[in-house]
């Protein structure tokens, strides 16, 4: 019977310890694995391609001594991102390769603009860290200079929040609120709307380049004067849009209505440099809707797939446990004892199957000898 009973209380223990190890896991994993796993990967490879038509100042031609500006151009604005070291656990350093190409010229004549830029972020916030400090390529004969900076870029934090935020502007290398517009869906998809203005901004005192403050005749500029020198400053404004998936972080779609132009103040826009819009393509968005549901399925496999699961086996271990516990504790009727008054084990009186009756049998009396008469 000891062997019996104890045996019989393994099984409920076993499954209030089980039910009570899933608890704990429905209550820790969505506290503890999900700020595990809400960090930007250290394998980002991403792709982004924007198109518009616009207005592009023709070099050339501005060297040969007019300021001539081409119209309708088709143009294409090309960024590639990747990893680089340092990253690790906290940190994670991006590197992005960006072009801005007029597609109806060949080879460097239908370069615009050309631009390495590196930044390490924090993995969550997506915040730079300026340790190290981020750096900015504008010319493969020129090494990159460094360049501090406070605001976003790439990817919005983990669960945006509809308010403004820091942005950082790569051709004004500054930084600008970027304001929560409104909530609303791409293909489906819930996304908050944030929105950037920025005011002129005198290029020339940004980088030192001859290009961003020239002086050339009036004529050449197409302006009165004659031959009259005239110095012209290159500005630049821009209204950058942001489509964010607010979960993940994820850049759904972007575009940027870019404007540089050369003025003799902010207020004259004299001859354009270059005036375009440019949103994401229709591929790009696709696959940044991709990257964004990846992210989400995971985080929600985790933080809720996965809670909800292991508590529901957990309460039913837990209650399977108890009844068992609780019913084995009550006890039950103990075996009958063999032996004694003569009765087999199925009866009084009546042999077991198998058994012999001895005491039915006839008895055979053997006869001795008297040995007294002897």
């Amino acid at each position: 019977m000891a062997e019996r009973s104890g045996s019989s209380r393994i099984l409920p223990c076993i499954l209030v310890g089980l039910g009570a190890f899933l608890l704990a896991i429905a209550v820790l994993i969505p506290t503890y694995m999900v700020g595990k796993l809400e960090k930007t990967p250290l394998d980002l490879e991403v792709t982004t391609i924007a198109t518009g038509n616009g207005s592009v100042l023709n070099s050339a031609a501005l060297l040969a001594g007019k300021a001539q500006v081409d119209k309708n151009v088709p143009i294409v604005a090309q960024r590639y991102v990747t990893t680089q070291e340092p990253s690790n656990a906290d940190d994670i350093t991006v590197q992005a390769g960006q072009t801005v190409i007029r597609t109806d010229k060949q080879g460097e004549s239908g370069l615009l603009t050309a631009t390495v830029d590196t930044v390490t972020l924090d993995r969550v916030s997506s915040m730079p860290t300026n340790d190290p400090v981020g750096t900015i390529q504008t010319s493969a004969d020129q090494p990159a200079e460094e360049v501090s900076r406070e605001g976003l870029q790439y990817k919005f934090p983990f669960n945006t929040e509809q308010q403004t935020y820091p942005y950082f502007d790569l051709n004004a290398r500054a930084n600008y609120d970027i304001n929560f517009v409104e909530e609303t869906e791409i293909n489906g998809m819930k996304v908050y709307h944030f929105n950037q203005t920025i005011e002129p901004v005198d290029l020339s005192k940004v980088v030192n380049s001859p290009t961003n403050k020239l002086t050339l005749p009036a004529d050449t500029w197409g302006v009165p004067g004659g031959t009259t020198p005239v110095t012209m400053t290159r500005w630049y404004t821009n209204v950058r849009d942001l489509w964010v998936e607010p979960k993940t972080g994820v850049v759904i779609k972007g575009q940027e209505q870019l404007h540089q132009y050369y003025g003799r103040n902010k207020n004259s826009v004299d001859v354009d440099v270059l005036n375009v819009t440019l949103p994401f393509d229709e591929e790009t968005i696709e696959y940044q809707i991709q990257q964004a549901q990846d992210g989400m399925d995971t985080l929600n496999l985790v933080g809720r797939t996965v809670p909800i699961v292991a508590g529901v086996l957990g309460v039913i271990a837990l209650i399977a446990g108890i009844f068992l516990g609780v019913r084995g504790g009550k006890g039950g009727t103990p075996a009958p004892a063999h032996g004694g008054g003569g009765q087999s084990p199925s009866g009084a009186g009546t042999p077991a199957p198998g058994e012999h009756d001895w005491t039915n049998d006839d008895t055979q009396v053997i006869p001795r000898p008297d040995l007294r008469k002897e």
